[in-house]
């Protein structure tokens, strides 16, 4: 590794002086784009060895000055890869510089009208927000920002992915409104396709659950509206237990709710999402923190 790095070094010490030739009043005379072109590969070369020698903040920054240089030779679309490659590479040691790097990505790919590689690249600075910086509002506003590019861009299964992210988040952050709207359109979408039917009753079990947070009574409208606009819902587990949910809520009855939930529980295991806003109900009964 220490080799690699060593190299690295070398190779960013040749293309400084390549650079520097390149830029001054003769070098601008006598081949100074091709000194740039010379300094640029030069960079790149150095951040692959950086890479190697797992030096990330390094091989960041050589990304970075290789995309400087295609800026400025006019190649946008390799000066934005680069500034990606350097994302890539802060992603690993330096979380906030992945996040400022990817966004001139972006700023570039939009400004060449290449929309749906700009909202990968949001869906990319969402999840450093959601894995390394524990920024859910950051996270839900760059996975609405790729919704967005994704849906003028006709890629309606991506926008929803996105969306149903936003939605996870928005109820985590007791956004329940928010989060009730999204759920309820992705089912809509989702009822006429043939491939997506069974998750529609998973978004509507959501979405009702995200009404329980608010008002019981707003549930039981919901639940009702629902199995109107989707029979098969009305037939599942899902609609069997917020029917005793929702019993149990209006009794106050604490040990109905937890065995309803254990039933449930012990053939569709609970995921995280699932346990922390059925805690937050069974909280309206008792405000008893555990759900047992």
């Amino acid at each position: 590794m220490a080799e690699n790095e060593g190299k690295g070094k070398a190779l960013m010490d040749e293309a400084d002086r390549k650079l520097k030739s390149a830029t001054g009043f003769f070098g601008s005379m006598f081949g100074g784009t091709q000194k740039q072109e010379d300094a640029c590969e030069l960079y790149s070369r150095a951040a692959n060895m950086f890479k190697m020698a797992k030096k990330w903040n390094e091989a960041g920054n050589a990304f970075c000055k290789c995309a400087e240089i295609r800026l400025r030779l006019e190649s946008r679309h390799e000066a934005a890869t680069s500034y990606v490659d350097a994302g890539n590479c802060f992603k690993k040691s330096n979380p906030q510089e992945a996040v400022k790097v990817l966004k001139r990505a972006i700023e570039i790919y939009i400004d060449m009208g290449r929309f749906t590689i700009a909202a990968k690249h949001h869906i990319s600075i969402a999840e450093i927000y959601e894995n390394e910086m524990i920024d859910l509002e950051k996270a839900v506003e760059n996975y609405e920002r790729a919704a967005d590019y994704y849906k003028g861009e006709e890629s309606n299964s991506s926008a929803n992915k996105c969306l149903l992210k936003v939605a996870m988040y928005a109820a985590q952050l007791e956004e329940y409104n928010k989060a009730t709207g999204i759920y309820e359109e992705v089912a809509k979408t989702a009822m006429d396709n043939p491939l997506l039917k069974y998750s529609a009753k998973e978004y509507f079990f959501k979405a009702a659950l995200c009404h329980m947070c608010v008002d019981a009574l707003n549930a039981q409208h919901a639940v009702a509206k629902y199995d109107e606009m989707f029979p098969a819902f009305a037939d599942s587990r899902e609609h069997k237990l917020l029917n005793k949910l929702m019993d149990a809520v209006e009794e106050q009855n604490i040990d109905n709710y937890t065995e309803s939930v254990k039933d449930y529980d012990s053939i569709s295991r609970l995921d995280q999402w699932l346990t922390t806003i059925l805690l937050r109900i069974k909280k309206s009964i008792s405000g008893d923190p555990d759900l047992r």
